[in-house]
């Protein structure tokens, strides 16, 4: 027998240990993650019980009497516990259809969790959805990933760029020096597209200070001087770029290059490396050089969906 019930922070530990050991869920989804932007959102996440146990969550928020799973995250589908099963996700989901009239949602957008992040195969709620909800595909963002155990050539225009860093003296390694980082990232952001990152620098230091083992910083120096670098998000087996810049001087030296040749040998236990979306407009638009760079090293397309249905 399921019931659902709303998250509140008085049960955030069983939330946090839930998500831990899930299935499908990373870091996104802890609450020390999800709640730094709190403020931001008015939270709808649910949590689902099986005679009383804990088996299914869903991180989300509600905005005009529509539910989103969730909207300051990447993805955010329903994290689910190593034993669910697809019978026990379609009650879910009909049980969700339930809540949500009662509380007079309209309409549901639902993000998947992309299947690299899968600890074993999680993939019940797009049938749950396809037996219970009249769903359409929203939006489809193509990501770039690389198969580490399995990579492709780099093109020559990529490995040209890496020998020009190496020949320069360039050396890349794990640094906490944000501040730097993130005043080559704004001016980047700034000049070529008109936008500021989606964290502020303090921001991405409480995050970083909250999860120093999840959030880490590449960064390329030369002569002791930061010329780019790279965040990144690690999860149990998936290292996602989150942001890469450069300095024109660095831009010229091929650091972006140095860097991405660290980060393929620098986590010999994971599956993957994902450079995440090269699309705009919801997904209608592909930044065509933006993606060239990224199958330069390698990569190659995975799709993130979303979602929408209505009650």
């Amino acid at each position: 027998m399921f019931e659902v019930r709303r998250y509140s922070a008085t049960v955030a530990d069983e939330w946090n240990q839930f998500v831990a050991q899930s299935k499908n869920g990373t870091f996104l989804f802890d609450r020390n993650y999800m709640d730094y932007h709190s403020d931001r959102f008015h939270d709808h996440s649910l949590m689902f019980y099986r005679d009383g146990k804990l088996y299914a969550v869903l991180p989300a928020n509600e905005k005009e009497h529509a539910l989103y799973s969730h909207q300051g995250l990447t993805y955010g589908g329903l994290v689910m516990g190593m034993e669910a099963t697809t019978s026990h996700v379609i009650e879910i989901f009909q049980l969700l259809k339930d809540h949500l009239r009662a509380n007079a949602i309209q309409r549901v957008v639902y993000k998947a969790i992309p299947w690299i992040y899968h600890l074993v195969p999680a993939e019940e709620p797009l049938y749950a959805m396809h037996l219970t909800c009249r769903y359409h595909l929203l939006e489809r963002d193509v990501s770039s990933t690389i198969v580490l155990a399995n990579r492709l050539k780099w093109k020559k225009d990529r490995k040209h760029g890496l020998r020009v860093s190496q020949d320069s003296g360039v050396q890349v390694d794990f640094s906490d020096d944000f501040a730097s980082f993130w005043s080559i990232l704004e001016e980047n952001l700034l000049v070529n597209h008109e936008v500021k990152p989606v964290h502020t620098l303090s921001e991405m230091l409480l995050l970083h200070g909250r999860f120093p083992q999840n959030i880490l910083l590449a960064d390329a120096r030369l002569d002791g001087r930061v010329l780019g670098g790279c965040v990144v998000y690690v999860t149990p087996q998936v290292v996602h770029t989150q942001y890469i810049a450069a300095t024109p001087e660095g831009k010229r030296l091929g650091v972006v290059n140095a860097i991405i040749d660290k980060l393929l040998n620098s986590f010999p236990h994971h599956l993957y490396l994902d450079f995440g979306k090269s699309t705009e407009a919801h997904s209608d638009i592909l930044n065509h050089n933006l993606i060239y760079q990224k199958e330069g090293f390698g990569a190659r397309a995975l799709c993130y969906d979303t979602y929408q249905w209505t009650i």
